[in-house]
């Protein structure tokens, strides 16, 4: 069994970097991460992360989440 903290946590700082360069839809993100070889579900981990820890805006549109830095 795989200890995921780390992996969540690496993650978070991955989707932190994407954000520096503007906001991305929740599929984008999933999208080109999941090129890079992260998991989805890490994705959605690392993006609640980021969000508890107040350092990103989640923010529902009519048919996608957006996701921004603070």
């Amino acid at each position: 069994m795989e200890d995921m903290w780390g992996k969540i946590g690496e993650t978070a700082g991955r989707v932190y970097h994407l954000l520096k360069g503007g906001e991305k839809s929740l599929s984008q993100i999933e999208k080109i991460l999941r090129k890079e070889g992260y998991n989805s579900n890490i994705v959605k981990m690392a993006i609640g992360w980021l969000a508890r820890e107040d350092k990103i805006f989640v923010l529902k549109d009519v048919k996608k989440w957006i996701i921004k830095l603070k």
